[in-house]
């Protein structure tokens, strides 16, 4: 282990145990070694990696990660429970599974619910304890670091707090290094879970941790409060995974900790890496990331008010808590009709584009912005398209690599109940006609299709690129049936991603505006200088 923070203070993730429970969320062995590499990387202290012996993955899962992952910050953790009750801990299967795991440390979770422990576990207050202090005690003579979850610590705490303090004191004298407090129905909020933890903390000596579910939204809150209450141990997943609505959030929990607390709980230079590693492990999981998560979501510091962009543009600082770059994002400013001269000019900038401080010039942008989506448009969530509405108006032209004389796209439906989807499309690209049809599955496939076969032999540079989303909207009726259509589309070249807008009286013509700035843009992106 090297550049580790202080042990007085614990950073313990359960991403690959608790995050893993999220509804949606599978994963496999590989996986799982993926996220554990990400999150040693990330330099939290502590990953909990499952629980051996329960099944065949999670005992693979150990045995690989001891030979293959290299840990530089981390120490893994095996998870599992107490004995049994009647059985010695030296003789219980699951505790023996523990032990094989490998794993340095271990945390034991525990019932602190007195009814919990009578209807579940179906045995008396006092083998309870005794399965506590037993089980912390023999891992603790074999050479590991204990730690012991009390499971339904708040709720049986309200029931019988004299007991849920017994558990605590329990495990902390038979040794367990930790124990941690466990809100595991996430119906906590801050106030409680402070004066708990105060009394706890006062009355057992031990030290403290705290896990908490986000079912009141609070569970970010819940394990601060428990800090400034005096827990020395957070337990977290990565983007808050975790079954029902989930876990505390690590990524927002970590930064305050740092930035808002000034603790260091980090490695120097990780929390910089915070946004990367949010983005890889939603990735592994294959879930879109949130664009709104705190800290590293693409929104955290995207800013859309003109009222906002014109005190951005005298001090960033004054509508952002931190400087984005503390945690690995940006800074990004939305083009939308409640844009100002500020927001353009500042759109500008982050573009590459020098407006010049032309008055004139920007007037004119926000009004064209203001105009397109009253009928509309969106460009806070198409760049590209933003990009090219702003070159034009600053060069007095648009860039065109090539000009549309007409397409159009036919949909057979046949007898036997198959479709056909046919696109044709006409136009011109260095001062040559062309003319291309395609098939597809869709009749907008189909276009995008005739559209590249058209272009490719041209600008071999669209081989490259590939639609990578497509979004379609139906905006407010007019008369009856008639709507307008907005579509908005994502497309990629391996490098990078951009999205364009494209407004129709249907779906089709919506999206062949999005495809044709999806091209143009693609084209620019590439260093293709306009032909037409």
């Amino acid at each position: 282990m090297k550049d580790l923070p202080d042990d007085g203070f614990h950073v313990f993730d359960t991403t690959l145990r608790d995050g893993a429970q999220r509804e949606g969320i599978s994963l496999t062995v590989a996986d799982k070694l993926t996220i554990a590499r990400h999150l040693d990387d990330f330099g939290v202290g502590f990953i909990e990696g499952g629980w051996p012996g329960a099944n065949p993955r999670d005992t693979e899962f150990f045995a690989r990660a001891r030979a293959e992952i290299d840990f530089k910050h981390a120490q893994l953790v095996a998870f599992g429970a107490t004995r049994k009750a009647g059985v010695r801990a030296e003789d219980d299967a699951q505790v023996k599974a523990l032990l094989e795991s490998g794993a340095p440390v271990i945390t034991l979770v525990a019932k602190s619910h007195d009814r919990h422990v009578e209807l579940a576990l179906r045995t008396t207050l006092e083998e309870n304890l005794a399965m506590v202090r037993e089980t912390v005690a023999y891992l603790r003579s074999q050479g590991r670091r204990v730690f012991l979850d009390c499971e339904h610590f708040f709720d049986g705490y309200r029931a019988n707090a004299g007991y849920a303090k017994q558990v605590v004191s329990a495990a902390h004298e038979a040794g367990a290094e930790v124990v941690i407090l466990c809100d595991t129905n996430g119906g906590m909020l801050p106030g409680q879970i402070d004066a708990v933890v105060r009394t706890v903390l006062a009355d057992t000596g031990a030290r403290l941790g705290i896990h908490a579910q986000d079912d009141t939204g609070c569970a970010v809150a819940n394990t601060l409060a428990a800090v400034d209450a005096g827990a020395t141990h957070v337990q977290c997943t990565a983007n808050g995974y975790g079954e029902r609505v989930g876990n505390a959030n690590l990524f927002p929990v970590v930064a305050a900790l740092e930035l808002k607390y000034g603790r260091r709980v980090l490695p120097e230079g990780a929390l910089e890496e915070m946004t990367r590693i949010s983005h890889a492990i939603a990735e592994v999981v294959n879930l879109t990331p949130s664009t709104h998560q705190p800290y590293v979501g693409v929104s955290a510091f995207a800013h859309k008010a003109g009222l906002h962009a014109s005190a951005i543009k005298v001090d960033p600082d004054l509508y952002q808590h931190i400087d984005p770059e503390r945690v690995g994002n940006t800074m990004r400013m939305l083009v939308s009709d409640m844009a100002g001269r500020a927001s353009i000019e500042l759109k500008g900038k982050e573009l590459g584009i020098d407006l010049g401080g032309d008055r004139a010039l920007v007037g004119r942008i926000v009004e064209r912005v203001k105009e397109r989506e009253l009928a509309g448009y969106t460009y806070e969530a198409a760049d590209a398209s933003f990009e090219l509405l702003l070159r034009q108006e600053v060069e007095g032209r648009p860039r065109r690599f090539f000009r549309v004389e007409s397409w159009r796209a036919i949909v057979e439906d046949r007898p036997d109940g198959t479709h056909a989807n046919e696109a044709t499309v006409k136009l011109w690209a260095k001062g040559e006609r062309i003319v291309a049809t395609a098939e597809g599955n869709g009749p907008v496939n189909a276009l995008d299709r005739a559209l590249r076969v058209g272009l490719e032999r041209i600008y071999p540079q669209l081989a490259t690129m590939e639609l990578v989303d497509y979004k379609v909207r139906i905006l407010e009726g007019k008369h009856g049936t008639e709507s307008t259509t907005r579509v908005l589309v994502s497309t990629a070249d391996g490098q990078g991603e951009w999205s364009t807008v494209g407004v129709g009286e249907n779906v089709i013509a919506a999206s062949w505006q999005a495809l044709d700035d999806a091209y143009a843009y693609g084209l620019l992106r590439a260093g293709v200088d306009p032909q037409e």
